[in-house]
């Protein structure tokens, strides 16, 4: 997983079609549990672009997005956020979510 800051999401939103955005805060142990997890997703899922982005850096993005909680995870195409997670219950869970999204 790619960390980003503000300015390269932009790019990123600009560059790429798909893409899968961790969003998450240091000091939040779920978050860390959910990385840990996205990990391995992204190792089984080669094809699945995750990048993630600390909240803290990027408060704007609360309020623009609606995000509501952390950890996140946004799936974006064409630049905006086509669905919302906030329960990541597991790995196996995770891999179902992201399988078909490319």
């Amino acid at each position: 997983m790619e960390e980003l800051q503000l300015d390269k999401l932009d790019e990123q939103l600009a560059a790429k079609e798909s893409f899968v955005l961790f969003v998450y805060t240091p000091m939040c142990g779920t978050c860390k549990i959910t990385g840990q997890m996205l990990r391995v997703v992204e190792a089984a899922l080669p094809d699945v672009s995750i990048d993630q982005i600390n909240l803290n850096t990027a408060p704007s993005l609360a309020e623009k997005w609606q995000i509501t909680s952390v950890p996140a995870l946004l799936l974006i195409q064409s630049g905006q956020v086509q669905e919302r997670y906030y329960a990541l219950h597991s790995a196996a869970h995770l891999y179902d979510l992201l399988k078909s999204f490319t």
